[in-house]
């Protein structure tokens, strides 16, 4: 077990990524600290923990204010003695944010900020400390492949901070053992990617592989950065997104009709005679 006996706080972790990321973090041996908005669902995922068997405790907050984010890793501490790893999720996108019609420029960015940005902020600025009280430990914020799309506005500006916020905890905390990394989801399916009115055949163009990832897939890539084996890792953005950001879809219907510009041409479809349509 690669977190065995470790202390794993996860922001948002009562619902969708965050829930994924806590099941996986306590597969992985760790006693878990869930911090979210609502006590509702943060007592039914200590439910679902603890009949599995782990260890974990639940905090209410609003991370975005400094209060909060302090309170909860000073509790987080006092229950569990230490604290190794903290997993940045929380975060809200453009329709859970609570912007309204009539907010102006400055209200509609704080309201995107507060909770993608200033709440990893807040809560690795108290839980730095103690990740170096504990003898280093690993810091890994949920980003999004939002930051690659301009349409995304606000939301893509806020994680992008996340991003740099990332490189910037990566160069202060490793003198102290402290590595910092970034996970980079593309289209998931939870509860907030779901009733957009899409078409059900939307899925397939969601990534490269056909298909929306899924909360558990994130929660591994975050294990791997929270665990030793990424212990040369620090100050990286890793993208998990199906493949989604490296591919021009609106080319597609196109590239089909003149053939494509294949690297492997019948390699892969087994006529390696005959390569179809224009190189």
């Amino acid at each position: 077990m690669r977190l065995k006996d470790k202390v794993v706080l996860v922001t948002g972790g009562n619902s969708g990524i965050g829930r994924g990321i806590v099941g996986c973090a306590v597969g992985e041996g760790a006693r878990v600290v869930i911090a979210g908005r609502d006590p509702e669902k943060g007592a039914d995922t200590l439910d679902e923990i603890r009949r599995a068997g782990g260890e974990a405790e639940f905090f209410a907050g609003d991370l975005s204010r400094e209060p909060d984010a302090r309170a909860l890793v000073e509790q987080a501490c006092e229950r569990f003695g230490r604290l190794d790893v903290v997993v940045n999720n929380a975060g809200a996108g453009s329709r859970r944010c609570g912007v309204e019609a009539a907010d102006g420029p400055g209200t509609r960015l704080r309201k995107l900020m507060g909770p993608n940005l200033e709440a990893a902020y807040c809560v690795s600025a108290y839980a730095m400390p103690a990740l170096k009280a504990a003898g280093g430990g690993a810091i890994v914020n949920i980003s999004s492949t939002a930051t690659f799309h301009g349409n995304w506005g606000s939301y893509g500006v806020a994680k992008a901070g996340v991003e740099a916020l990332t490189r910037a905890q990566a160069a202060e905390g490793a003198p102290h053992g402290i590595r910092a990394n970034a996970v980079s989801p593309g289209w998931i399916k939870t509860g907030a990617t779901q009733g957009t009115g899409a078409k059900e055949d939307w899925e397939a163009t969601a990534s490269l592989l056909g298909r929306m990832g899924v909360p558990e897939e994130i929660g591994r890539a975050v294990i791997f950065l929270a665990s030793d084996e990424a212990s040369f890792v620090t100050g990286a953005t890793l993208i998990v997104d199906g493949g989604l950001t490296v591919t021009d879809y609106p080319s597609l219907p196109f590239l089909e009709a003149v053939g494509a510009w294949k690297l492997f041409p019948g390699l892969l479809d087994g006529n390696q005679d005959e390569p179809s349509g224009p190189q």
